[in-house]
């Protein structure tokens, strides 16, 4: 393809597989140094992508909620006609979305080929046959073009001005400048991909009986609930951030942290992203498809039941792939 100059990138939905774009939008800008990148993306993306050093324009669009409605949709296409991009890649199979993009007379429009929208791409790459991570799905997109990727790792960026808010944030919370501590992250964004709230719990008490440093529980506001019964369950009361952060402090926590062990979740991919000592627990999903990625410094635990992986039998009962791995198995992977 010619020298692109403008593009547009139609960003995923959920915070965990943004960071899996990044490797692509890197890949571009690389390939592509005076290029200009904008990133279409849902709202609760836009704090993941703001911290990226290879995006220059973040255009919020949420088709369910503020841009629900036609006159909405059109206001977009008007908006997006104005930005001249020449390239666009749609990172989704999505008919309403490649249609946003034809109707914007976008020349160029790079997919993943599918029966539904294919036909409004003026690229259609072929699915890979064999399934990769997710990282590497996206990244196929900008190999196409010929934009060979130097390197495959996702990352989250932090500035100094994070990290010292971060330290402010602990400073208040009960730690002294440069004290060790422990996160545990407990949340995800559905039950069976969540460790057991006990497990947690007894963690948190081993960790200080072994280590002598304290653990911090985070999250998001609708995990209070959650850190409130583990702390609960917990004969050496945690710090409680939850519901304390955003994302850019979240990550500077999980740099400054000794350890961070988490239930596969957006935050412990940032944690990733931040090259965090990561101890990530995987249930019903696969680490080979939405696990840590590129960074040395994570350990994945995950225990072989005989189900099939990945599965979204959310009406399973007993949980008992996390249920499986227990606290040993977290102690021995951080000792």
């Amino acid at each position: 393809m010619d020298a692109m100059k403008r593009i547009l990138i139609v960003n995923v939905n959920w915070l965990g597989d943004t960071l899996f774009v990044v490797p692509l939008i890197r890949a571009l800008k690389e390939y592509y140094p005076g290029s200009s990148i904008a990133v279409l993306t849902h709202p609760r993306c836009r704090e993941i992508l703001e911290v990226s050093p290879y995006i220059d324009e973040i255009i919020l669009y949420d088709e369910k909620v503020r841009n629900r409605h036609l006159l909405s949709k059109f206001a977009v296409v008007s908006q997006l006609k104005s930005k001249k991009f020449d390239t666009a890649f749609i990172l989704r199979k999505s008919l309403s979305r490649s249609m946003l993009l034809f109707l914007s007379k976008i020349p160029e429009r790079v997919g993943y080929d599918s029966r539904r929208a294919g036909f409004l791409l003026t690229k259609k790459v072929p699915v890979p046959k064999k399934i990769s991570h997710k990282a590497e799905y996206f990244l196929g997109l900008a190999r196409a073009v010929g934009a060979v990727p130097e390197k495959s790792n996702y990352e989250f960026v932090v500035s100094d001005s994070a990290m010292a808010g971060a330290g402010e944030i602990l400073r208040r919370a009960g730690l002294k400048e440069g004290e060790d501590f422990a996160v545990m992250n407990a949340g995800g964004n559905w039950d069976l991909k969540r460790w057991p709230t006990e497990n947690f719990a007894a963690l948190g008490d081993s960790i200080y009986d072994r280590f002598g440093i304290k653990v911090i529980l985070t999250g998001a506001d609708k995990d209070i609930d959650l850190c409130g019964k583990i702390s609960g369950l917990m004969r050496h009361k945690p710090l409680l951030l939850c519901g304390k952060t955003d994302m850019k402090t979240l990550a500077s926590i999980f740099k400054k942290a000794r350890w961070v062990i988490s239930n596969d979740s957006g935050p412990m991919h940032i944690a990733a992203g931040v090259g965090a000592n990561l101890v990530a627990l995987f249930g019903p999903t696969s680490p080979d498809i939405t696990g840590p990625y590129g960074n040395i410094s994570s350990i994945v635990l995950r225990k072989d039941i005989g189900c099939e992986i990945p599965c979204y039998n959310l009406s399973c009962g007993d949980n008992k792939c996390m249920k499986a791995v227990t606290v040993e198995d977290v102690l021995k992977a951080i000792s």
